[in-house]
């Protein structure tokens, strides 16, 4: 820089003067352009690394404080894991060799963070759980915010931004993203294709064919087989869209047999991801086990059985679920195709400049394609009798990417009016009307999120804090009163609240051969996770008349199974015979109450229902004690509003009904217990 006349600088190199050049804006290539503004700075966005903070801090979170929504999710993944882990847990049918519709391989993709966890925290399995949500947690992070560039980088800045937002400050995804299920396995891997899926197809980038074929493959091979749905517009492009590449109509065919073949080749490629999934799958079950084919068998070609055995919804059941996780995002995820054709027909330029060549593909052809996975996802579960929530998962972020285009498209819309109105392009440029819109719109489905997530911890939390009590405070207390619990040595230090507290050793518990029972409530077992080692799970007889989880059975070398040493555990080979696909009750599953020592049973006494099955235990003060009863909402007697989102105050929370989630304990024989481990104390002195 030039100095002023008459003035003295130091100077450690040859003066210049020479105005440097200016460097011209890269013109955004995306597939949707903004028409005011364009020499403009670019609006602000994340780069990869910021973004991704952001989104650890909140899915991390996530995986801390989510719930566990889903039994399926408990028993078919997280009890498996357990029992490969710590040799002991719940089986399901769908684990047992006969059927074989739930992957081994799948569910050994998370023995890393439990062993890291078991290394770490000396041996502590609560650890471990939390360390598989948090393992999930950033893989699911990882995908999003490489989602969240793509789309910033080949559709528009803006689209990206707003994207981002959604993504962050969403209940949907807060459940989702740390779930240990195949359908949150298939939407990591979903859209992680889906972000190569994003930059139009060309023949000069063959590996993004590649990359996205393989991940849409490992979705359905390793995760969840009908998943791969999602990836047929993606395919359709790769066949027959000219996407990204301009092609001369004398070079169609040789084009055509070119993307043919790459499409083709690519597919022979992921077909290799059936070796080491059939091989793990083979060797745990001891036969051979294609298991994605026995889960399409088992849910389209069995007459008989299948999963309208477990329950039938409506067709609006997605619509509304998919309301409640994403709230005003849902109306513009769905509106995200007629935007488009709207804006062809009102912004055409807003697509960019295409000009009608049959040598090239339309931008409204290019996004049209990916709007659309969302839409045939949708509408493929929608069909099905059977609905779950989890089966929206892998489709999950494309619900938000849908919803980003059409808020953008929507400000499009705005900004042509404020033109055509004002014929002025540049008081257009210096509103603050659109932003404002954008900002309203962003801002309501964050509040509303939040609400939703709070609303969930509120109402539904009692379960894993009733577990997490057994642990930390019912067990402990039981060892103190025998004398079993150890002396936490002195020092001479002040203890600070910030100081950790001592570890206790629960070893000692077993002596005691307490069994923990669930009745009503066993859908909403947590897993053997949640529950330190020495104590015994068990089912007591409920209402419930289906099919509930058996042990795994037990390895004693009169099983007629081969025990190989490169697979530790033969007792997934082991064929029961108190397994059925029927959802037929079986009666060996239960114990008797009277071998319970704690319970776990939710009595709500606003409006009380007693049964012979169900009886109010919570109230039998004389058989059971309330060791720790925490709120939960009952739903069935709440107004709507209320009970779907929480808002702070005493008022909000009193139009609900409310019940007691309850841990008891048996009088007498926890008494005969603690007898028991005293005289055993005393006589070992």
């Amino acid at each position: 820089m030039a100095s002023l006349p008459g003035t003295q600088t130091l100077r450690f190199r040859r003066p210049n003067d020479k105005l440097k050049p200016s460097v011209a804006k890269n013109k955004h290539d995306g597939i949707l352009q903004d028409q005011i503004r364009r020499t403009a700075r670019l609006p602000w966005s994340p780069s990869f690394a910021f973004a991704l903070r952001m989104i650890l801090i909140v899915r991390i979170s996530g995986a801390m404080y989510s719930n566990i929504d889903d039994c399926d999710e408990v028993y078919n993944f997280w009890e498996p894991l357990h029992f490969f882990d710590r040799g002991y847990g719940f089986q399901t049918w769908e684990t047992s060799p006969q059927y074989a519709i739930r992957s081994w391989a799948y569910i050994l993709l998370h023995i890393l963070p439990t062993s890291l966890a078991r290394f770490l925290a000396q041996d502590q399995k609560r650890v471990a759980f939390f360390a598989v949500r948090i393992f999930l947690a950033v893989l699911s992070s990882l995908t999003e915010v490489t989602l969240y560039r793509k789309v910033y980088e080949k559709v528009n800045h803006r689209v990206g931004r707003y994207l981002f937002f959604i993504l962050l400050f969403n209940a949907g995804m807060w459940n989702a993203s740390a779930a240990f299920l195949p359908s949150s396995f298939a939407m990591y891997t979903g859209t992680f294709a889906f972000a190569y899926f994003i930059a139009p197809s060309s023949s000069r980038e063959p590996m993004r064919t590649l990359y996205a074929t393989l991940l849409y493959a490992t979705g359905a091979v390793v995760g969840w087989p009908f998943a791969l749905a999602l990836a047929i517009p993606f395919v359709i492009e790769e066949l027959f869209v000219y996407s990204g590449d301009k092609v001369p109509a004398a070079s169609h065919g040789t084009w055509m047999i070119n993307r043919w073949k790459r499409i083709f080749g690519c597919g022979i490629l992921a077909v290799l991801l059936f070796i080491p999934v059939v091989g793990i799958d083979s060797l745990a079950y001891g036969n051979l086990a294609v298991v994605p084919f026995n889960i399409v068998k088992y849910n389209l070609l069995s007459s008989d059985r299948g999963p309208d055995l477990y329950g039938t919804s409506p067709w609006n059941f997605y619509l509304l679920n998919l309301l409640l996780n994403f709230n005003v995002i849902l109306p513009f995820a769905l509106l995200s195709l007629p935007a488009l054709a709207i804006t062809y027909m009102v912004d055409k330029n807003r697509l960019g400049q295409f000009k009608g060549s049959l040598e090239e593909s339309s931008p409204f052809t290019v996004l049209a394609l990916r709007l659309s996975p969302f839409y045939l996802w949708l509408g493929i579960l929608t069909a099905q009798p059977h609905k779950e929530e989890r089966f929206m998962y892998p489709a999950y972020t494309m619900l938000c990417f849908n919803a980003a285009v059409t808020l953008y498209l929507i400000r499009g819309w705005m900004e042509t009016a404020f033109v055509s109105i004002t014929k002025s392009p540049y008081r257009a440029s210096r509103t603050s009307i659109f932003s404002t819109f954008t900002l309203s719109v962003l801002t309501t489905t964050t509040v509303l999120s939040a609400s939703r997530i709070a609303a969930n911890w509120k109402y539904y939390h009692a379960p894993l804090s009733v577990a997490n009590h057994f642990e930390a405070t019912e067990l402990p207390h039981l060892l103190n009163v025998t004398g079993l619990l150890p002396v936490p040595l002195t020092s001479t230090r002040r203890r600070s609240k910030k100081d950790e507290q001592p570890r206790i050793d629960l070893t000692p518990i077993k002596d005691f051969n307490l069994t923990l029972c669930y009745g009503k409530e066993w859908y909403r077992f947590p897993g053997h996770y949640l529950v330190p080692d020495g104590i015994r799970v068990e089912f007591i007889k409920s209402e419930f008349e289906g099919l509930l989880p058996g042990h795994f059975p037990e390895f004693n070398g009169t099983n007629n199974v081969d025990a190989m040493s490169w697979w530790p555990r033969p007792q997934t080979r082991i064929v029961t015979q108190d397994q059925n696909d029927l959802n037929k009750e079986e009666p060996s599953h239960y114990v008797p109450i009277s071998t319970c020592t704690h319970l776990i049973d939710v009595d709500f006494p606003s409006h009380p229902s007693s049964s012979p099955q169900e009886p109010r235990y919570a109230v039998q003060n004389d058989i059971w004690d309330r060791v720790e009863c925490l709120p939960f909402l009952d739903a069935q007697n709440s107004p709507l509003l209320s009970r779907i989102l929480w808002l702070p105050g005493s008022k909000w929370r009193s139009m609900n009904a409310w019940g007691d989630y309850c841990l008891l304990r048996n009088r007498q024989l926890v008494a005969d217990r603690v007898d028991m481990v005293k005289r055993l104390g005393e006589s070992k002195q």
